[in-house]
């Protein structure tokens, strides 16, 4: 035997031991449960939850009917002691009328043993008074009882009932939920990289988005030069244009320039007609004024 300070050390480290395990069980217990938790199927636990409520129900109602049973055993023992409490009640009032009659005739004997019955019939009318006394109690407390589990029974029922008008809510907003969550998953991998080897969405949009713009740039140089050279002949035809429209218009007027008469002197044949031709014109312009 251990001395007294070492047995309750010992008895001290083996309950630190047992608490610690203790410990250690209910962690490993409730991780278990967390891990479960998030690996169960939702759908499967709501169908495990509406049988149970379910279960919960019959088993609700099983108590209360032998609760209301009860109550209707006592209401039937109840009727029967009063029945037994008023036949004997009448078999009491009739031995004593008996024996008053014996007792006028001079039958003494005759009135003696109606005497004893009366008081049997006495003794059991006083011990049915009793018993009904005591099933009265017992039938007002089944009474109470009952009607606490009918309304019981009657709540549970209207809750059972929500939770089953709901079942098919909660179904489609977890059908709703994993269809948001496989969407969500499909828009993240659009913008995460799948792999090594394999180059993401926003890199290939990016690559071809700046080779679509350094084509254009090209595109655009290019073509700058060729509107500029077109611009070059399109500015010199409108010039030699003018120039020429200019001369008709001051050949029409009459009016000669130095460079006109050089002109005039390398094609004079040419030019006389519409010189010609604006001398009528302006005559009636005079005549008019």
């Amino acid at each position: 035997m251990p001395p007294n300070g070492a047995n309750r050390l010992w008895v001290a480290s083996i309950t630190t031991m047992w608490e610690s395990l203790k410990r250690r069980w209910r962690y490993f217990r409730a991780r278990s449960d967390q891990r479960f938790n998030e690996r169960a199927d939702p759908k499967v636990q709501l169908e495990q939850a509406i049988t149970e409520a379910q279960d919960q129900h019959r088993r609700l109602k099983e108590q209360a009917a032998n609760v209301i049973a009860n109550q209707k055993l006592t209401e039937m023992q109840l009727n029967r002691a009063m029945n037994d409490l008023e036949s004997a009640n009448g078999k009491a009032r009739q031995a004593v009328l008996m024996a008053d009659e014996a007792s006028k005739r001079g039958d003494t004997a005759k009135a003696a043993e109606y005497t004893r019955a009366a008081e049997t019939f006495a003794g059991q009318l006083v011990s049915s008074e009793k018993q009904v006394e005591s099933l009265k109690t017992l039938h007002l407390q089944a009474t109470q009882a009952a009607d606490q589990a009918k309304a019981a029974v009657a709540q549970n029922s209207t809750v059972l009932q929500q939770k089953l008008s709901e079942r098919q809510k909660l179904m489609s907003q977890l059908d709703q939920a994993k269809m948001q969550e496989h969407m969500n998953t499909a828009m993240a991998s659009l913008s995460e990289a799948v792999g090594q080897d394999v180059p993401t969405f926003e890199e290939v949009r990016t690559k071809i988005e700046a080779r679509y713009a350094k084509a254009l740039g090209a595109a655009e140089l290019q073509g700058q030069a060729v509107e500029a050279r077109l611009q070059d002949v399109e500015t010199s035809m409108a010039d030699v244009e003018a120039q020429a429209r200019l001369s008709q218009i001051k050949a029409q007027l009459g009016i000669t320039t130095g460079d006109d008469a050089a002109g005039i002197g390398q094609g004079a044949a040419a030019p006389a007609q519409p010189v010609a031709s604006a001398a009528p014109d302006a005559a009636p312009t005079e005549g008019a004024s």
